[in-house]
């Protein structure tokens, strides 16, 4: 906890500083980073009344109010009619559209400087991290997500994130990175195209889960390495990525599918037992170097 404190006051010093908000008037506007938020609030919002403004902004409602007086003292904003001052409309004057104007293209301006260097693969992941920030921090989840089948590169991201994933989660360090990498890296040397697939889950531009269907022999298919990002978690992802599993094994003409898991990933396997999969054996083994319960769970496709 404390080293997360510590990094999000590290960036918060260095995002005021990159945003140019430490001086007296923000962009040498004239007006102070809180004066511009308004005022943006004000313009993009239909006639918002100061009750709302405040509740929006976190503003105590004194300051709030002085704030809008002044910018009609400027001749920014104007109020409209209510029988209740707190819910009188306040609207962007021509004058305050100018204004507003003219802030809007300094802050484009900014930005367009600062980040002006970056590929274009880097204001993607930029793009991404700033989205996986917000929803973390605002403890909503992300707007939707999309899955295609694998591309370059993904190997290498899946098996990165779950070795980390489960070594932070299980205590699951080398042996299953090793397996991890062993699986990717056989999928990609022994790929069937129309008899395996891979497909991952985004949001934002993100990965947030992935999972692998195999030829596993005789027939039958074998579903691996199903994950989802904690962040993602609640989307509904791990099912339509297990359904499309069984989907793309029944086209394929695969009689059965199987997978192993193991006991202790409970999320996972109400999502198996969900799609009709079910638990065949058991068996404890040391693989990660301390004894876990596995799992083999199994469909049929015909039937």
């Amino acid at each position: 906890m404390d080293s997360t404190i510590q990094a999000l006051r590290a960036f918060n010093r260095f995002h005021t500083r990159f945003i140019g908000v430490l001086g007296a008037d923000y962009l040498d506007s004239t007006m102070s980073l809180t004066e511009a938020r308004l005022l943006y609030e004000i313009a993009t919002r239909e006639a918002p009344v100061a009750v709302d403004l405040q509740q929006i902004l976190g503003l105590d409602a004194g300051y709030a109010s002085r704030i809008v007086r002044r910018f009609e003292q400027r001749g920014w904003v104007a109020r409209g009619r209510s029988d209740d001052a707190r819910r009188r409309p306040i609207e962007l004057t021509d004058a305050g559209q100018a204004v507003f104007a003219d802030l809007q293209q300094r802050q484009h301006d900014l930005f367009k400087d600062r980040i002006g260097s970056l590929a274009a693969a880097d204001r993607r992941a930029l793009e991404a991290a700033l989205d996986t920030a917000r929803s973390l921090l605002s403890r909503t989840e992300p707007a939707g997500y999309t899955v295609r089948t694998f591309d370059t590169g993904d190997m290498g991201l899946v098996a990165a994130r779950q070795a980390i994933l489960y070594r932070e989660s299980h205590g699951w360090g080398a042996p299953m990175e090793v397996l991890l990498g062993e699986v990717t890296s056989r999928f990609l040397r022994d790929f069937q195209p129309g008899r395996e697939q891979c497909w991952i889950a985004e949001s934002a531009g993100t990965m947030a889960g992935s999972v692998f269907v195999v030829d596993a022999g005789d027939g039958a298919a074998q579903l691996r390495l199903l994950y989802v990002e904690p962040w993602a978690r609640g989307m509904g992802i791990g099912g339509d990525l297990v359904a499309r599993c069984l989907t793309f094994a029944r086209g394929a003409g695969y009689t059965s599918l199987r997978l192993w898991t193991h006991t202790v990933l409970e999320s996972a396997r109400r999502i198996y037992a969900n799609a009709g999969l079910r638990i065949v054996s058991t068996e404890v083994h040391h693989e990660f170097g301390t004894p876990e319960q596995g799992e083999t769970w199994e469909i049929a496709l015909n039937a």
